[in-house]
């Protein structure tokens, strides 16, 4: 179910009188005082339900208009107002931050100088997002970006070729709308999904075509939002030769023990050279606005080979530039009962370490993760309050359409789903990875090098507050959270960084947020990604220079290292013990034994599956999985776990990795 959030923090500073076109006169009405509605005219929800285990959920955050005045749009939102120079609602400011807001808040160029791709990986599939795209780039006179220009592509999680996920068409959809309100849980729960994610994606794909307007965008649609589908999709977006891969999603991260139960299988991240962005989460510092509330840090954004994207307030000055930002945190508690819509994600990861160059960062002790991988590596904005103007067709924005007949199709959005796609897209435009092995590594030595080439955000705590925020309802600019920054970290980290904003690096805006594109571009010579470590001629260690040095003599080149062998699986084989077990009609999961073989010892990746059929649409659906540590030669184990194995048809897999893989066939009942 989704849960509506209610906000009670008022809006980011928006001040400025604008002369809006005839279709906004009525907004430039209200507009031209500069006052701001108190919160309460408002709500915001998530567009997506909780997660299911195995399953991510998105981190779209919708503002929800709740009052006539609200609807009307005849306030300012989230954007200093200067003189309108286009027509529509949206392009005036109406509905939240325009794409020339952006460039502007974040001194960011609208092109790249190089061809780029950038891949959005999303689930389920948005049926009018190439018309929502061509709307949203009238609207604000961008280039047009189609499939029949070869700017926009849309695949489903086999890529070219293979099918796209439900619904496939609206007759399908309108099939399962009627299953639903015919009675059918699963039904309902297929359709609320698949509307949350249609807006994921017109957020995902018109950020990324603002930011970046001369990149090529491609849309993965996974055909669910399990983990499975959406590792598939993420393969895929690779093989398409994406530059840049963004991901608004997560979920969580292995919490049970013993941890190899539930281990995520991070090396799907792991695409060296290519930028990968990841949302670092919607719900604080780690999770504690979810509900029911459980405390981990968003995965895939703890994965060391993501750059975890982290949420702010943005806040901009009367020209429309970038004035101030602030920890995203509307959380507060009121009556017993959570009122805060949302703040930044971020966390201490239980399982992963941190890359080296995160380590390195000046403050780290103060960070309070020890080895352990710390979210967000950089941050943008989320604030639904500051959020972005959506154009979505579908149908799915809900609250929004109320009030508004000719506005339908727009509203403001926010959340790190917002934040992922602004980052991966300024990637692009600094021109991608650039040859570096993992791009999150450039942030970290440019920061190192001159910290002024981002943002640094040193306020707010995106910690849990306990308290409801003071001067919402009073008109008040800037309402103020009714706990001190320095309580919100004490409650939740101890005051570590990992919670609290500070100078230099802090968990939840990580190194900070763009200003301009030198952060995102390595040094000369840096392109390889190899740290180095000696000195090219003279100096310590070097060579001797000077007047009457012998030459110095060129050293053979080392022998070529004997590459080791890759990891084969051979063998695999159901143990008597299991076949004995699946010959009742429903056996237990923890008696499903397995023998197999390596050639050396590796780290195996165990994948049990069951084949299914989901509207016509046959696929494997993952049971259970987990990772090994087996030696070279024979080896048995079981599958564990708990519960039962209905009838159908299964598939066994086990896969080394930097190896093969072998997979065995079996059928119950």
């Amino acid at each position: 179910m989704t849960i509506d959030r209610r906000h009670i923090a008022g809006f980011a500073t928006v001040a400025a009188l604008a002369v809006l076109a005839p279709a906004c006169a009525q907004a430039a009405a209200g507009a031209a005082g500069g006052t701001r509605l108190p919160s309460s005219d408002y709500g915001v929800r998530g567009v997506c339900p909780a997660p299911a285990p195995g399953h991510a959920a998105c981190m779209a955050e919708q503002l929800v208009p709740e009052t006539a005045q609200a609807r009307a749009r005849t306030h300012p939102l989230g954007v200093a107002r200067l003189a309108a120079r286009a027509t529509g609602p949206a392009a005036s400011g109406a509905f939240g931050l325009r794409p020339e807001d952006l460039h502007r808040a974040y001194s960011l160029p609208t092109a790249a100088a190089e061809a780029q791709t950038i891949a959005l990986v999303d689930a389920y599939n948005d049926l009018t997002i190439e018309e929502d795209l061509g709307r949203f780039d009238r609207e604000f006179s961008l280039p047009e970006c189609t499939a029949a220009s070869g700017c926009f592509e849309k695949v489903g999680q086999q890529g070219a070729g293979g099918s796209l996920p439900f619904p496939q068409s609206p007759s399908s959809l309108k099939a399962e709308e009627t299953a639903c309100k015919g009675g059918s849980r699963l039904a309902c729960e297929e359709v609320e999904e698949a509307r949350g994610w249609t807006v994921e994606i017109s957020l995902d794909v018109e950020t990324a075509h603002a930011v970046c307007q001369s990149c090529r965008i491609a849309l993965v649609e996974a055909d669910s939002d399990s983990l499975g589908d959406l590792g598939e999709a993420e393969r895929t977006a690779e093989g398409l030769g994406a530059n840049e891969i963004s991901n608004s999603w997560g979920g969580p991260e292995c919490i049970t023990e013993p941890v190899h139960e539930c281990e995520r299988d991070s090396s799907i991240f792991d695409d060296p050279r290519t930028v990968i962005t990841a949302s670092a989460g919607d719900d604080g510092y780690l999770n504690w606005l979810a509900e029911p509330a459980v405390e981990y840090a968003n995965y895939p954004a703890s994965s060391p080979h993501v750059v975890a994207v982290g949420g702010t307030r943005l806040e901009l000055n009367g020209s429309g530039e970038w004035g101030a930002e602030s920890v995203w945190n509307d959380g507060g508690e009121s009556a017993g009962r959570k009122d805060g819509h949302g703040a930044g994600g971020g966390g201490c990861s239980v399982q992963f370490e941190a890359q080296p160059w995160q380590q390195e960062v000046a403050d780290w002790r103060e960070v309070g993760c020890g080895r352990l991988r710390a979210v967000a590596d950089v941050a943008a904005d989320a604030d639904p309050y500051t959020g972005v103007a959506v154009e979505d067709s579908s149908g799915n924005l809900g609250e929004c359409e109320e009030g508004n007949p000719g506005n339908v199709h727009w509203c403001t959005i926010g959340g790190t789903s917002l934040a992922s796609p602004l980052i991966a897209a300024t990637f692009a435009l600094a021109g991608g990875a650039h040859g570096v092995e993992y791009p999150a590594r450039t942030l970290y030595e440019n920061v190192a090098r001159t910290p002024s080439v981002l943002h640094d955000v040193q306020a707010g705590s995106n910690g849990e507050c306990r308290e409801p925020f003071e001067g919402a309802l009073s008109g008040e600019e800037l309402p103020t959270t009714g706990c001190e920054v320095s309580e919100e970290a004490q409650l939740s980290c101890d005051s570590t960084l990992i919670c609290k904003a500070g100078a230099g690096y802090d968990g939840p805006t990580g190194l900070g947020t763009p200003d301009g594109i030198a952060a995102f571009t390595p040094a000369e010579g840096e392109s390889t990604g190899n740290s180095g470590g000696g000195t090219a001629g003279g100096g310590p260690g070097g060579p001797a220079t000077g007047p009457g040095a012998a030459p110095a003599a060129i050293p053979p080149p080392p022998a070529a290292a004997p590459s080791p062998p890759a990891p084969q699986v051979s063998g695999l084989a159901l143990t008597l013990k299991a076949l004995i077990a699946l010959d009742t009609s429903r056996p237990k999961l923890a008696k499903l034994g397995f023998a197999f073989r390596l050639n050396v010892a590796a780290r195996v990746r165990v994948s049990l599956q069951k084949h299914t059929t989901k509207h016509h649409h046959a696929r494997w659906t993952a049971v259970r999985e987990l990772a090994i540590d087996a030696p070279a030669g024979h080896d048995v184990h079981q599958l564990g776990g708990h519960g039962t194995l209905s009838p159908g048809s299964y598939r066994l897999t086990l896969s080394a990795e930097h190896g093969s893989a072998e997979s065995i066939s079996f059928k119950i009942g």
